[in-house]
């Protein structure tokens, strides 16, 4: 029987796990197997300053800490050693860690991730990653809103154009 204090210990982790993964937009899950401690110091560096909280856990704990919280279907993805990452920016942690599993080959896999409280599988996570940053996004959905108007205007200034054609070619005619 573990010791009491080992108990609530791990009690106190498993509920801060639990309640970082339901405050969050987004996480992954990763295999880091085989990576070096310099390049792990990078990419918690990287993470850091994207505001994208990075660590290590152990896979009972994750799952007794995801139990309850809607993403029981990460339980599959819980075997060797895995690192969770979570943020607030729904893209951010998919982004960076995609492209370091690039980098790094087999040495670093993407396991699963969710977002908004649905799991999604690798392949998903990887598609998550190449959207474009929201800014653009927002830049395209303004551009989409704005091109009816100026379409509009356009049209309202072929019209007046056209008017301003037709009596200077009149005024000519008349001064000629």
């Amino acid at each position: 029987m573990p010791n009491a204090k080992v108990l609530e210990q791990k009690k106190a982790v498993v509920a801060g796990l639990s309640e970082e993964m339901k405050n969050a937009a987004s996480g992954v899950l990763v295999d880091y197997k085989g990576i070096t401690v310099e390049a792990d110091t990078k990419l918690r560096t990287e993470l850091r300053k994207a505001g994208v909280s990075y660590k290590v856990v152990k896979n009972t704990l994750m799952q007794r800490a995801i139990q309850g919280i809607g993403l029981e279907d990460l339980e599959a993805s819980l075997s060797g050693t895995t690192a969770l990452a979570v943020s607030a920016d729904a893209v951010a942690p998919a982004k960076i860690l995609c492209e370091y599993a690039k980098k790094s080959g087999d040495k670093f896999k993407i396991k699963a991730g969710f977002v908004d409280g649905r799991v999604i599988k690798p392949a998903e996570v990887q598609a998550l990653a190449e959207l474009p940053p929201r800014e653009m996004l927002v830049a395209r959905a303004l551009a989409g809103f704005n091109a009816p108007i100026s379409g509009f205007v356009n049209v309202l200034n072929g019209n007046l154009r056209g008017l301003v054609v037709a009596l200077n070619a009149i005024a000519e005619k008349k001064s000629a």
